[in-house]
């Protein structure tokens, strides 16, 4: 079912959208990078580079990461990664009761059947 997506940019890079609120999310809940990108099927390589656009996007870091090895790694939102992710899930919540009566109206004009 199609659902608007909010995407925040500065320049030409995105600052935060749906998968990186997603990311932020699940860095939160496993307490690392590479154990956040496992859960949601996409490499820790992926996952540093989504961290590292948003790290340069924002005034300060959004997640901070200690190397692993003997004592183990580990990552965490900052508590500017936590206000960041807090008023970006607010505006999307905001953004979608805003707009759902023109998202019903839109969704008679798409195709049923399609699937992507």
């Amino acid at each position: 079912m199609p659902a608007p997506r909010l995407r925040i940019l500065l320049g030409s890079a995105i600052a935060i959208g749906p998968g990186k609120a997603d990311l932020l999310e699940a860095i939160d809940r496993c307490g690392s990078i590479s154990a956040a990108a496992r859960a949601m099927g996409m490499s820790y390589r992926r996952a540093w580079l989504l961290i590292d656009t948003m790290n340069r996007c924002f005034r300060e870091n959004l997640v901070t990461a200690a190397p692993g090895g003997r004592r183990g790694g580990g990552a965490a939102l900052t508590p500017l990664g936590r206000e960041v992710l807090a008023r970006y899930r607010d505006m999307e919540a905001k953004a979608a009761a805003s707009l759902a009566a023109e998202m019903a109206s839109f969704r008679e004009l798409l195709q049923s059947d399609r699937s992507d």
